[in-house]
C-alpha cells in the first residue's frame, strides 16, 4: 500500500480510501446499504490490505455509518490490547 502525508501534519494515511456511505442501517437513507456485520467484514479486509483511510459523514445513513465503522475499529483496537 502506497501512503502520503496528510496535509503538513506527521500523519500518513493510505493513496486508497474507503467510501462508508454504503455502510449503514438500511431504509435511513438507502435501502441498499451494508448491515453491521457485513461493513465489519469489509473494514477488516481493508485494514488488512493496509488501507487506513476511512471517508464517512454524520449524514451517511443517518449517521449509522459512523457507528459502524466506529464500533469495528474500536472491537479491532480491543483484541489487539489484550
Amino acid at each position: 500500500m502506497k501512503y502520503a502525508k496528510l496535509g503538513t501534519s506527521e500523519l500518513e494515511v493510505s493513496k486508497l480510501c474507503v467510501g462508508c456511505m454504503s455502510f449503514g442501517e438500511a431504509g435511513t437513507m438507502h435501502d441498499w446499504t451494508l448491515d453491521e456485520s457485513a461493513s465489519d467484514e469489509l473494514i477488516k479486509y481493508a485494514l488488512d490490505l493496509g488501507i487506513n483511510f476511512f471517508d464517512t459523514a454524520n449524514v451517511y445513513s443517518a449517521g449509522t455509518s459512523e457507528e459502524y465503522l466506529g464500533r469495528s475499529l474500536k472491537s479491532m483496537l480491543d483484541v489487539r490490547i489484550s
